[in-house]
Formats: structure tokens, C-alpha cells, sequence
């Protein structure tokens, strides 16, 4: 069974780190004393359920984004969603075209 409170320190660190924020930078810009997220980081504690909706929402996620490490970046996933919502069907799939082509580019 997964250690469900490493897993939790585990992908604050890979989220801050995707973001290119230090731990101290994240800790100001929530609000908390410098050592907060290093002490979630480190193990000493973990966020309150709603300081865990509050982290979800600074790296701009959905909680169920923060549980699904398939999604490599799930800040821009949102974004790009969030954009696509906002066009019309044609535009919607020339863009899944593009996204298609450069998949095969990948492979």
C-alpha cells in the first residue's frame, strides 16, 4: 500500500519544483511562517485538508490532478483546457490535429 503521507510531501515537492518556487517562496505566498512547506516536505507535518485545497489552488490544480502523477504538468493541462473551452468545435480539432502530429513526432 502507498504511503499515502510520503506521497502527499513527495508531489508538493515535484509541483514546487515544475514551478521553479523555492519552498521558502511558496511558504510567503501562502501565507505561512518561511519553514512551512519544508517542514511538510521534511515530514514534520502535513496540510490541514483545507491548507490542502489551498496548495491545490496555488499550483492552479483540481485535487484530483494532485492524485494522478500520470499528468506530467498538470498546471499547464488546466490552462490549455481551460483555453480550449473557450473555442469553437473546428478550432478545437484543428488544434487536436496538431496535437496528434506532434505525438507521432514524439514516438
Amino acid at each position: 500500500m502507498m504511503d499515502n503521507a510520503k506521497y502527499v510531501r513527495d508531489r508538493i515537492t515535484q509541483l514546487r519544483m515544475q514551478k521553479g518556487i523555492s519552498e521558502y517562496q511558496m511558504s510567503y505566498d501562502l501565507g505561512h511562517s518561511k519553514g512551512y512547506i519544508n517542514n511538510i516536505s521534511s515530514g514534520k507535518s502535513l496540510p490541514s485538508l483545507n491548507e490542502f485545497f489551498v496548495i491545490c489552488e496555488y499550483f492552479d490544480i483540481d485535487p484530483s490532478d494532485f492524485f494522478d502523477d500520470r499528468l506530467r504538468c498538470p498546471e499547464l493541462i488546466n490552462k490549455a483546457v481551460k483555453g480550449l473551452n473557450l473555442l469553437n468545435d473546428s478550432d478545437i480539432l484543428m488544434i487536436l490535429g496538431f496535437i496528434n502530429r506532434l505525438g507521432k513526432e514524439q514516438k
